[in-house]
């Protein structure tokens, strides 16, 4: 007995064996995964110019659909698409209304794969050029490069490691494709599986839910078509069979994808899938209809029962995809009102952070330039709550004020819960970020958000002391107060100055960081020896003059912070500062370089005129 054979008809003609099965199987899971090696490295290598293609999109629905289908035809995946858009939308980045136009776009833009499988139907003499083109020639050709790339050349440049990967990625899918229809290539003599596709075409709506639950499976329409046009093979196929499969595709598609953009999410974002579902219902029924009405008329008798071959399939699914868009796309601002019908407000928590915390949606590691983009939003916030509570705090030893008290510590509350939602958002983040540039940014915001954290707490001590001597009925004395306005004064610049070099990226305010953080130390050092003269004299009490020591060891310590933050920054672009902070400080300190010279003896001049206003104050 022959056990390569799963079943021998009476008639002669053999069943598929068992061993195509798992051979097709095996080209399957080949296939599906060469989409996502290659997915996965053209997100990787475009996810800065999406990051920027995505901020110039405007309420124009037509710009929103070339974004779209632009960042479809790049990823290759319309659900990656469609969820960073739905993360985008929770975050603020974009509005519900923006994001219809690249819903629509991507549905366009997913039939990009389709096109490029359709390659299996160049058909040509041995000796001609096109036979490059043939995908068992270009899928050895991929998987050298690809390998030669990431195993030789991947220490050379960040994108030689993209390149690599996708044409890896790209060699696989097509060694996979080759595979699979080798494997199913002796169906077309079974007319068992004949047979199946006649049901198919008598009956579209089990085609339909055949389309459906394939695509819901493998979670892919551009996989789903794939593997209907490695069937094509067969010649099984004919249109009136297979169209209503390639319908199907839409909705089990965007199912998935709907869900995922719920799980978690704000409103908007959940409404942004709901948006997709309704489209994909939508080109549903228009293209049943469309087909019924062309075909009753006669205007498909010339292909109806024509057999289907790869390329047949892939500019079906264009069209479809393209003249419903089209059609559809009047309709957006419908599908915008349906979509806040259907899915409800968030309720209002009344929090000052909400947003920002919102931005950090785990949806946006799919796109690792957008999630930093998030975080760094998030840590801009605790940065710019941590200088208005340094300020306030020092405003309240010149007047006290328990109103400002309570605000600067509700504020330390929210950068307390920045800072854990930022690092929590980071760690996961960073198995999504490969080495190279974006990894250097995720090393530099980690350092940058507990600084910046620190501070808010440095602000908290300083509303204790000053609470302190309040309670006490202690104050300090008119000459102390003013000095500490000249304190307060220099710590708003530096703290402005550290702000501006991560926010902005801003590296000539991060050179001017360590100048006016050396100007603090001369201060705190001045005031120490003048609190001294005053004890001594008698014009200040031991209590108040603990809590002025105290003080003065918060301003210094918020200035040393302020000092990372400004070193951190320049160490982005000078790798000697990189990788010896210590020692950069201590050049400057040495008087080796004229910037910091120049900038230390203006602010210090500067300061030390306001602090001799100040002494001379009684």
């Amino acid at each position: 007995m022959d056990f390569k054979k799963l079943v021998v008809r009476k008639d002669g003609i053999t069943k598929v064996s068992i061993f195509n099965i798992i051979t097709l199987l095996g080209g399957l899971a080949l296939f599906l995964y060469g989409m996502r090696v290659m997915g996965d490295g053209l997100k990787e290598g475009s996810t800065d110019t999406l990051k920027s293609v995505l901020e110039k999109v405007t309420n124009n629905p037509i710009k929103g659909f070339l974004v779209g289908m632009l960042m479809t035809a790049i990823i290759q995946s319309s659900t990656a698409t469609i969820v960073i858009t739905s993360g985008l939308v929770g975050a603020g980045i974009l509005t519900l209304h923006q994001s219809v136009g690249i819903i629509l776009g991507a549905n366009v833009g997913t039939t990009v794969t389709g096109q490029i499988i359709r390659l299996l139907d160049i058909n040509t003499s041995g000796t001609s050029w096109l036979n490059v083109f043939k995908p068992s020639t270009l899928a050895p050709v991929a998987a050298v490069i690809g390998i030669v790339c990431i195993m030789f050349l991947n220490n050379r440049k960040a994108h030689i490691k993209t390149i690599g990967t996708v044409a890896m990625g790209f060699g696989i899918l097509f060694t996979g494709l080759l595979t699979m229809t080798g494997a199913v290539e002796p169906l077309s003599k079974d007319p068992a599986f004949t047979s199946l596709f006649v049901k198919f075409g008598d009956n579209p709506f089990l085609a339909y839910l055949v389309g459906v639950a394939v695509a819901f499976i493998l979670q892919s329409s551009s996989a789903t078509i794939g593997i209907l046009q490695a069937f094509s093979i067969t010649g099984a196929l004919t249109f009136k069979a297979t169209y209503p499969i390639i319908i199907g595709v839409y909705l089990g598609d965007c199912v998935t994808t709907a869900m995922v953009c719920s799980i978690g999410a704000k409103a908007d974002a959940k409404r942004t899938g709901a948006i997709h579902i309704m489209f994909n219902l939508c080109e549903t029924v228009l293209v049943f209809l469309g087909v019924t009405i062309l075909h009753k008329a006669g205007a498909l008798d010339g292909i109806w029962n024509a057999t289907m071959n790869s390329g047949m399939i892939a500019n079906t699914h264009t069209i479809f995809n393209l003249s419903c868009a089209l059609l559809l796309m009047p309709l957006a601002g419908v599908y915008e009102k349906l979509s806040l019908k259907i899915i409800p407000d968030d309720k209002k928590i009344g929090t000052s952070i909400d947003s920002e915390l919102a931005m950090l949606d785990t949806k946006l590691y799919a796109s690792p330039a957008l999630a930093l983009n998030s975080a760094k939003n998030a840590i801009t916030t605790m940065a710019k709550l941590a200088q208005e509570a340094v300020i306030n705090a020092m405003n309240n030893f010149d007047e006290f004020n328990q109103e400002a008290i309570d605000i600067i510590n509700e504020n330390e509350i929210s950068i307390d819960r920045l800072a854990d939602a930022v690092d929590n958002y980071l760690v996961g983040l960073s198995t999504h970020v490969p080495d190279g540039k974006n990894s250097e940014i995720l090393n530099y915001y980690m350092q940058c958000f507990s600084e910046f954290e620190r501070i808010g707490d440095h602000a908290v001590n300083l509303t204790e002391n000053a609470s302190d001597l309040h309670s006490n009925g202690a104050q300090f004395t008119p000459q102390a107060k003013n000095e500490l306005l000249v304190v307060s004064s220099a710590l708003r610049d530096i703290l402005t100055n550290a702000n501006a070099a991560f926010s902005d990226m801003d590296f000539g305010a991060a050179r001017r960081v360590e100048p006016v953080e050396e100007v603090v130390d001369d201060l705190v050092a001045t005031l120490r020896g003048n609190h001294t003269r005053r004890l001594r004299e008698g014009r200040c009490n031991m209590y108040s003059g603990l809590e002025f020591l105290d003080v003065l060891v918060n301003v210094e310590r918020v200035a040393d912070q302020c000092s990372n933050i400004g070193v951190y920054t320049l160490g982005l672009t000078d790798e000697h500062i990189h990788t010896s902070h210590h020692d950069y400080i201590h050049e400057l300190h040495q008087g080796n370089d004229e910037f910091f010279n120049e900038e230390y003896k203006t602010k210090h001049e500067y300061y030390f005129n306001a602090l001799g206003m100040a002494e001379n104050t009684r």
